[in-house]
């Protein structure tokens, strides 16, 4: 309420000043924190002002409060938020064209009958103690540049002190932190019937509410940015030991398979299909692994929200969306994941690997060596569950690569990936190291698995095509030589 409007005209906001100073219930409410004068004569009742704050301080939530890539909140705008920027800003635009008129009128009412001590001492102190945090406020580190970091960062508080003396505004626009004029036209936007109340000029009191209102909602934002950085930190951390763990496993079973490849140097057709093969499979798996980890990663440390169901189950990139999510990285790290993208599409996995370590190297990952020992343990524990697939399966399609498989892990002692293309070779190396029966079960289940495949391929679905038939009649010829192929590679006897 503005008190000169029950005072005699002659009266100026001076003379209600004054008057409002001896009022001793006034005086009590002031030191209870119960109301609030500001611009010496206008009156506000504490519910009214926390009225204001709240729904002022909830406002802020729609911005990022990271500190770095928040909008609205000052001039320093990141160019990657263009469009976040654009909706909240069509957002209050929208408010302000219908604003809620009932809601202020009934605001003001409610908070029109208590009051407070002038605004311009406490106000100027509060104010000075906000600064003062915000000039403590240092972001903290990434992981990588902790020990870097580390006998910089008090230099780099006192350059922040300093520079805040020397300039605050410019201070805490760095801090990304409400300015004085967003808190005024965001009074503005929620409360827009100012003039009604029979205020001719609303910033006289809308800027002392402001000032008052503003280092507690610099004190809000700074209590989030905190808890957000000790919350982002957590889930950085769990990231990356995340990330290590799957590259670890993934990254030994790649060295494991590509050992095998060595066994077609002298068939260049059949290396290059192999080659691509593994490409396609394994290495694309670490590439995406890595790509979708690190973007997630990098998201989080800049404050930005990441569902779980993104960290959960990796999908399988296309290579245009490999190569997309490159070009987000920044400076060599883009570089050298464009290159692990490109050479996914050739045909050598030694190429790979050089550009894989490279990326590695750039990102912080570690990509383990697989020794001597590994590589037992790892055939080991390979060949145990290629023997309990083969033992599990039904499909008589899916069979066969797995005894293959299985058969180089016994003859060769190397961990082969096939795939159906190449399969007919791989078959034809085993004729040394097969008995006479042994060999011809497998190539009779090879030749019955070819035709079965192009009998499915060739299939129009009409009911008058006798293919149908002959695919029956060939699947069950399969399940027929199921057990004896199976056999092979698990019967004890066999060597």
């Amino acid at each position: 309420i503005d008190s000169l409007s029950v005072l005699p005209t002659s009266f100026g906001s001076q003379d209600a000043s004054k008057i409002l100073s001896h009022c001793q219930s006034l005086q009590s409410a002031l030191k209870s924190q119960k109301a609030f004068i500001f611009g010496d004569s206008y009156v506000f009742s504490h519910t009214f002002v926390k009225d204001v704050y709240d729904r002022i301080e909830k406002e802020m939530e729609s911005f990022n409060v990271s500190g770095s890539t928040g909008m609205g909140l000052s001039d320093d705008i990141s160019s990657r938020n263009n469009d976040r920027v654009s909706h909240d800003s069509s957002t209050s635009v929208e408010a302000n064209d219908s604003p809620s008129e009932s809601s202020g009128k009934h605001a003001m009412e409610k908070g029109s009958r208590k009051k407070r001590g002038k605004a311009s001492g406490n106000t100027k102190t509060v104010i000075v103690e906000g600064t003062s945090d915000n000039q403590d406020y240092v972001p903290a580190k990434s992981k990588k540049n902790q020990k870097k970091s580390k006998d910089t960062s008090s230099l780099h508080v006192s350059e922040v002190k300093s520079g805040a003396r020397k300039d605050p505004r410019s201070q805490e626009e760095s801090l990304n932190v409400p300015s004085e004029e967003w808190v005024v036209q965001q009074i503005m936007t929620l409360f827009p019937d100012w003039e009604e109340q029979g205020i001719d000029d609303p910033h006289t009191i809308l800027r002392p509410l402001a000032n008052h209102l503003r280092p507690m909602l610099i004190n809000s934002l700074k209590e989030k940015r905190k808890a957000l950085l000790t919350e982002n930190a957590d889930k950085m951390k769990r990231i990356l030991d995340d990330l290590q763990r799957k590259v670890d496993e993934a990254f030994l079973n790649l060295q494991l398979y590509e050992k095998a490849l060595e066994l077609f140097d002298d068939d260049q057709s059949t290396s290059v299909v192999l080659h691509r093969h593994l490409l396609r499979t394994s290495a694309a798996y670490i590439a995406d692994t890595l790509f979708i980890n690190l973007d997630i990663y990098n998201k989080v440390k800049s404050g930005l929200e990441v569902e779980n169901s993104q960290n959960s189950e990796l999908v399988s990139l296309s290579p245009g969306e490999r190569i997309d999510l490159a070009k987000t990285f920044r400076g060599s790290m883009s570089k050298k994941a464009l290159a692990v993208a490109e050479v996914l599409e050739g045909k050598r996995i030694e190429t790979f690997m050089v550009a894989l370590r490279d990326f590695a190297e750039e990102s912080g990952i570690v990509l383990k060596k697989l020794d001597k020992k590994l590589e037992r343990t790892l055939l080991h524990s390979y060949r145990k569950d290629l023997m309990s697939q083969v033992s599990a399966e039904t499909d008589p399609v899916s069979l066969l690569p797995k005894v293959v498989s299985l058969l180089y892990i016994q003859f060769h002692n190397k961990a082969l990936q096939a795939p159906g293309r190449a399969i007919s070779v791989a078959v034809l190396r085993l004729k040394d190291k097969l008995d006479e029966s042994a060999y011809k079960i497998l190539t009779d289940y090879q030749a019955a698995t070819v035709t079965l495949l192009a009998l499915v391929s060739a299939a129009t679905g009409d009911e008058q095509d006798c293919s149908s038939d002959r695919i029956t009649t060939k699947r069950e010829f399969l399940e027929g030589l199921m057990p004896q192929l199976k056999g092979i590679v698990l019967t004890p006897s066999q060597p």
